[in-house]
C-alpha cells in the first residue's frame, strides 16, 4: 500500500527518486509525488494519476540539482485521487515536507486542535496532519528528531513517513510504527524506503527498522535513533541475495506471468537444503526450539489464508493435528480458547500484513508461540514471530498474488511432513514417496506450462463474456476454488464464486443458467463422483461447465482441461497454476491493467 523513497547522495535526487517510484508501482497508487530541496527552497512537485503525469510536472522545472528529496505514490484512503491530497505534504510555513504511509486514527481531532490554533489545511489527507504536528514542534526546538518525537507521541494509529527540511538541505528522516520502512546503505549515498526495489539497483546492504525508531541519512552517514528517548542504537546489516533482474520481467508481458511461470523453481527454492531425498528427512533447523503443536491456529488473509486452508487436511490428517484456519481480521476479535502447548501460525507473503500481524502481536501478548511464515527477510512478522520458515519464492510484483501462493504450500506440505514424523504418524517410506513426488513436480509442471497456457487462451477467449461465474469444488481442491475465484475477480472484474460442490443446492443453484458458467476441479479422487453428480445438476438447468480434470476419464462438461496424472496432494499445484492462468488470460483478452488492478494494493499494511 503506498510506496515511499528518500535519497540523500550525490546524484540528481529527482532521477533516482522517480525510478524508485517506478519500481514501487506495484503496490497500487493513484497519485505521485516528489519534493526536494534546492538552493534553499523547497520544491514539491505532485500529479493525480500515474508517474508519467508527474514526469510531465518534472520537463517543466529544472529540479536535478538538488541531491536529496523523497517520494510518494499514494492508495487514496482520506481524500480522493487529486494533486491537492498527494504527496508531499508540507507544513504551514513550508519549512518543511513530509510522505507518510498508514492511517492515523485519531487525525480528526488532531485537525480540530490545530485549526483552534490557527491552522487552515489545503488537503483532505489524514497525512497532512503530521507536517503540521511537526512544523508546529519545530517552532519550540529547532532539532528535526526531538520535534518528530514530540508530534509522534500525540498521534494513534499506523504510520512509515519520510521527510526533508529547510533546516538540513542534503538529509532525509524517517520513521515508523506498524508499517514497513527500510534503510538502504550505499557507496556516497543512503536511501529510506517502504520496499527494496526501490533502491535495489543501487545497494543490496540495508538495515531493517523497527516500530518507534528514527533515522536520520545524508550523503555519507546514517543514525538511528530511539524515537522516545532519541538515544542512539546500533542496527545489525542485512545482505540481501536478490538482484534487480529478479524484480523485472525478463522479456514477459506482465509479472503475473513471469510470476507465474516461475513456479516450478519457486517450489525447488523452497524445497532446497530443506529434504534429504535418501532418508525421507525434511530439514528444518528453524523448528528445532518448538515443541511439537498440540493444536495449530493457523492465521492469514486473502491467497495466504487460502493456502492455510489446503494445507489443513495435510497437518490434521499426516501430523495428527488439529488445525483451526482463520481470517486474521476476524482472528483478533473473535473469543478463542487457546490452551497450553497450542502453536499459532501467521502467514503473510510481504511479512507486514496488518491483520496478520495484529493477530501475531495479540497472541504473543497472550503468552502464545507464534511461527511466521513469510517471503520477505527482515520484515515484522519475521521479526517479532518465536520463529521463522521462510518460502524463498524471491520477490512477487504484480498485486494479484501466485507463486507466494505456490512457495506457502510447498512449505506447508514440509511442515506437515516435519510434523507427521516427529510426532511418528509418518514412516520412513510415506515420507520418502511423498518427498519424491514433491522432487518430481518441478520438472512436470514446467513441461506442461505452454500447453496449459494455450488452453488458458482458448478458454479465456469462449467465455470472455461471462460477467458471473462459479468454481466448484470438493475436500482439499475447495481452497484452491476460492483461490480461482478470487484471482478471476482480481484482475479481470468478473464477479466469481468460489463454493464447496455440495453447498450448490442450498441456495446457489438458483443463480445458474445458460449465461453463468461453472469452472469445476475434477481430480480423481473418491469424491468425484459426487462432484460430478453436482455438476450434471448444473448441466440439467443450462449451465455451461469448464471441467479441470486428468485425462481418461468420464466426465459430462461443455469444456473439459486435461491436465497430468499426479499423485495427490502435489497435483493440487497443477490445478492452482491451471486457475492462475485461466485468470490471467481473461484479464488480458479483456485489456485489464493484469499487474496493477484498480482499488487493489500489494502489502495491506493497514485494517
Amino acid at each position: 500500500m503506498c510506496g515511499i523513497i528518500g535519497y540523500a547522495g550525490h546524484r540528481p535526487a529527482a532521477t533516482v527518486i522517480l525510478e524508485g517510484l517506478k519500481r514501487l508501482e506495484y503496490r497500487g497508487y493513484d497519485s505521485a509525488g516528489m519534493a526536494l530541496i534546492q538552493n534553499k527552497e523547497l520544491n514539491l512537485l505532485r500529479a493525480k494519476g500515474k508517474i508519467r503525469e508527474l514526469e510531465d510536472k518534472i520537463a517543466q522545472c529544472d529540479p536535478y540539482h538538488a541531491t536529496s528529496g523523497i517520494g510518494h505514490t499514494r492508495w487514496a484512503t482520506h481524500g480522493l485521487p487529486s494533486e491537492e491530497n498527494a504527496h508531499p505534504h508540507p507544513d504551514y510555513e513550508q519549512k518543511l515536507a513530509l510522505v507518510h504511509n498508514g492511517i492515523i486514527e485519531n487525525h480528526s481531532l488532531l485537525k480540530r486542535d490545530l485549526r483552534e490554533q490557527g491552522y487552515s489545511f489545503r488537503s483532505d489527507t489524514d497525512s497532512e496532519v503530521l507536517s503540521h504536528l511537526i512544523g508546529l514542534e519545530l517552532e519550540h526546538c529547532w532539532d528535526i528528531p526531538r520535534a518528530m518525537s514530540a508530534a509522534l507521541q500525540k498521534v494513534e494509529g499506523s504510520y512509515a513517513l519520510a521527510l526533508v527540511s529547510l533546516n538540513g538541505e542534503g538529509q532525509v528522516w524517517a520513521t515508523r510504527h506498524s508499517s514497513p520502512l527500510i534503510l538502504g546503505l550505499g557507496q556516497g549515498e543512503n536511501f529510506v524506503a517502504s520496499d527494496i526495489p526501490a533502491f535495489l539497483p543501487y545497494t543490496r546492504e540495508v538495515i531493517f527498522l523497527e516500530d518507534n525508531e528514527i533515522v536520520q541519512v545524508s550523503s555519507s552517514k546514517y543514525r538511528v535513533l530511539d524515537a522516545w528517548s532519541l538515544k542512539d542504537l546500533d542496527k545489525e546489516k542485512v545482505h540481501i541475495s536478490w538482484d534487480v533482474q529478479s524484480a523485472q520481467k525478463s522479456g514477459y508481458r506482465h509479472f503475473m506471468l513471469k510470476e507465474i511461470m516461475e513456479q516450478p523453481r519457486v517450489i525447488q527454492d523452497c524445497m532446497s537444503g530443506r529434504v534429504d531425498l535418501a532418508s525421507g528427512q525434511t530439514v528444518l533447523p528453524e523448528l528445532d526450539h518448538l515443541p511439537l503443536p498440540r493444536r495449530l491456529h493457523v492465521v492469514a488473509c486473502g491467497t495466504s489464508y487460502h493456502a492455510g486452508l489446503w494445507a489443513r487436511n495435510l497437518f490434521q490428517e499426516w501430523a495428527g493435528i488439529p488445525a483451526e484456519i482463520e481470517i486474521a481480521s476476524e482472528f483478533r476479535y473473535n473469543p478463542r480458547i487457546i490452551q497450553d502447548g497450542d502453536l499459532v501460525l501467521a502467514i503473510s507473503q510481504s511479512g507486514e500484513t496488518a491483520d496478520t500481524l495484529a493477530g501475531l502481536r495479540q497472541a504473543k501478548q497472550q503468552g502464545q508461540q507464534v511461527l511466521g511464515l513469510c517471503n520477505v527477510l527482515g520484515s515484522s512478522i519475521a521479526r517479532e514471530a518465536d520463529g521463522v520458515v521462510y518460502t524463498q519464492a524471491g520477490p512477487e510484483i504484480s498485486v494479484a498474488s501466485t507463486k507466494a501462493m505456490c512457495s506457502q504450500m510447498t512449505a506447508l506440505l514440509l511442515l506437515a511432513l516435519h510434523w507427521g514424523r516427529k510426532g511418528g504418524k509418518l514412516g520412513d517410506s510415506d515420507c520418502r514417496d511423498l518427498l519424491q513426488g514433491l522432487n518430481e513436480l518441478p520438472e512436470l509442471l514446467d513441461a506442461e506450462l505452454p500447453g496449459m497456457r494455450e488452453k488458458a487462451q482458448k478458454l479465456a477467449r469462449k467465455y470472455s463474456w461471462s460477467r458471473s461465474c462459479f468454481f466448484l469444488a470438493r475436500g482439499t481442491y475447495f481452497p484452491l476454488a476460492l483461490e480461482g475465484a478470487l484471482k478471476l475477480k482480481e484482475i479481470s472484474y468478473i464477479h466469481a464464486e468460489g463454493y464447496t460442490a455440495g453447498e450448490m443446492k442450498h441456495g446457489p443453484i438458483a443463480l445458474v443458467d445458460p449465461e453463468f458458467p461453472t469452472f469445476a476441479l475434477a481430480p480423481d479422487n473418491g469424491l468425484r463422483n459426487k462432484l460430478l453428480a453436482n455438476l450434471q445438476e448444473v448441466r440439467t438447468r443450462g449451465g455451461p461447465v469448464i471441467c479441470l480434470t486428468p485425462p481418461g476419464l468420464e466426465q459430462d462438461a461443455n469444456d473439459v482441461w486435461e491436465i497430468p496424472s499426479c499423485p495427490e496432494p502435489m497435483n493440487g499445484f497443477l490445478f492452482l497454476t491451471a486457475l492462475q492462468l485461466f485468470a490471467y488470460e481473461m484479464a488480458v483478452y479483456l485489456g485489464k491493467d493484469v499487474d496493477q488492478p484498480r482499488n487493489l494494493a500489494k502489502s495491506v499494511t493497514v485494517e
